[in-house]
């Protein structure tokens, strides 16, 4: 059995389509209809229907492509297990979140976790839609929400906090606002995310919670692209601390309501890391967690700290996972 096939012809099941499958593997197309082709004349049967339109399983399919997808998912592991076995992290880790946390703070880690694991490959897929971690073999995700997603691992990276900001030119043109309420009678430069766009609220140091309809002439759908807005004194914009630190540092905007708690939604907002459940967790992927935790999750408010069963993951015969385990046990859950 040639396992290259065999992972074409699973690629193209997943992708469905000979084209999307060869260029995963970056073959031309007829290569990948040559190595399934060759797969149906070894087993002596017919593993998909083509139509011009999409390809089907057939029944005899169905049971090959289940039975594949196992085996390929245990020769991963054996080689993980042997890799593992040669000390430092090696491998690909793929990896995914949102375009602009990317771009922000990710990709600013970068020549960091370079430097501390030069044996490490990452496939960084940036999305704003949510990316089956199966699915699309993903290892890691990094989320700016908590996940429902029972079949995942998840660890609580950082609290977000939402900062109402504007220029120091659009408040040397326009004035300043003493209350949040005043909000109300600007142009605000809003998300057009479902929840973000017409109300913000804001809590004060007594706990009261006020919620503000706010308006403007501009919705955008990018947080960089409301930043940018922001920074050209198109009006105020709620933005996060993670995309306005530098901003704020040096002046470029201001926080126009430094004693209030804001949030377009409510205000337990963090940054997740998830990973699949699985009896064993490769050193690399393992590597790369720690890594983030340590660079992203360090300072993370003890008063965050959730229950957590991750051993449901982690085999207990390796050593460095059970450390993984107890290092994360403040901030980590498992939603199995």
């Amino acid at each position: 059995m040639d396992t290259e096939h065999l992972r074409i012809f699973v690629e193209v099941v997943q992708q469905g389509s000979f084209a999307a499958a060869a260029r995963k593997f970056d073959i031309d197309p007829s290569a990948a209809t040559r190595a399934v082709t060759s797969l149906e004349k070894d087993l002596g049967l017919r593993l998909l229907e083509r139509t011009t339109r999409q390809l089907v399983l057939t029944e005899a399919g169905k049971v090959y492509h289940e039975k594949a997808c196992t085996i390929l998912r245990e020769l991963q592991y054996a080689a993980d297990e042997a890799r593992d076995l040669a000390g430092r992290p090696a491998g690909v880790v793929r990896v995914t979140t949102s375009v602009t946390y990317g771009q922000a703070v990710i990709l600013k880690l970068l020549p960091a976790l370079r430097e501390t694991y030069p044996a490490l490959e990452i496939d960084l897929l940036l999305s704003d839609s949510v990316v089956d971690l199966l699915a699309e073999r993903v290892d890691v995700a990094v989320r700016l929400r908590q996940e429902t997603d029972t079949s995942l691992i998840g660890t609580r990276l950082a609290k977000i906090r939402y900062l109402v900001c504007a220029s120091p030119a659009y408040l040397a043109q326009h004035g300043r606002v003493r209350m949040p309420g005043e909000l109300a009678e600007r142009d605000c430069l809003r998300c057009s995310l479902r929840g973000y766009r017409t109300q913000w609220k804001f809590r004060n140091p007594a706990g009261n919670v006020q919620a503000v309809d706010v308006g403007g002439w501009l919705v955008v759908s990018n947080s960089l692209a409301l930043q940018r807005t922001a920074l050209d004194g198109l009006g105020p914009a709620l933005l996060p601390d993670w995309l306005v630190t530098d901003d704020l540092t040096t002046g470029r905007l201001v926080n126009m309501f430094p004693d209030y708690e804001v949030t377009p939604t409510d205000f337990d907002n963090s940054v997740w890391l998830l990973y699949t459940s699985r009896f064993y967790v490769p050193r690399r992927v393992r590597a790369f967690v720690e890594f983030i935790k340590q660079h992203i999750g360090a300072g993370l408010p003890t008063a965050l700290d959730t229950p957590l069963r991750l051993s449901d993951a982690l085999t207990e015969s390796d050593a460095s996972q059970s450390a993984l385990l107890q290092d994360a046990q403040a901030s980590t859950y498992s939603l199995t």
